[in-house]
């Protein structure tokens, strides 16, 4: 599986955030809060999810699954003005990403992540950047479905 690489302008984000790990997952909790507010938000661009991941520096270097990171579920907006009540704004950072689209269950999701940091990311010309991942939950995404798209961005920069 071969990435697309991209350079991503600088996005605007706004909806809510919660400290897990992968051990103690919070994700469900997460969107069951987010997903039925996210009409609240104004001046969204378009339907499309954002889940993002903020990892400190030595996340990928000392991992463990009981590693701590944040993870946010937003939606893009125009400008960060009104945000509403229990939500907050977080900005992504123009920059290069390695784009994976993956098909499948959430699941089996770190199949794909094992192949992008144990082989794709070592064998190539690139080296991970540190800059918020995120992923695209868009027209393609069922959740719970063997057939769901989500396209996976990986901050990158040239080795």
């Amino acid at each position: 599986m071969q990435p697309r690489i991209e350079s991503v302008s600088e996005k605007k984000l706004v909806g809510q955030s919660v400290e897990m790990s992968l051990i103690n997952n919070k994700t469900f909790k997460l969107f069951s809060s987010f997903m039925p507010n996210r009409k609240q938000v104004q001046n969204s661009l378009g339907n499309a999810i954002y889940e993002v991941m903020l990892y400190d520096a030595e996340y990928f270097k000392n991992f463990a699954p009981n590693n701590m990171f944040t993870k946010w579920a937003t939606i893009e907006v125009k400008n960060v003005e009104n945000i509403p009540e229990g939500m907050q704004s977080i900005s992504l950072k123009s920059g290069l990403y390695a784009v994976f689209t993956y098909k499948g269950l959430a699941k089996d999701f770190s199949n794909l992540m094992q192949y992008v940091f144990t082989e794709w990311l070592p064998k190539s010309e690139y080296t991970l950047d540190n800059r918020p991942h995120f992923n695209i939950l868009g027209n393609k995404y069922i959740q719970d479905s063997p057939e769901s798209e989500e396209d996976v961005y990986i901050p990158i920069q040239r080795k």
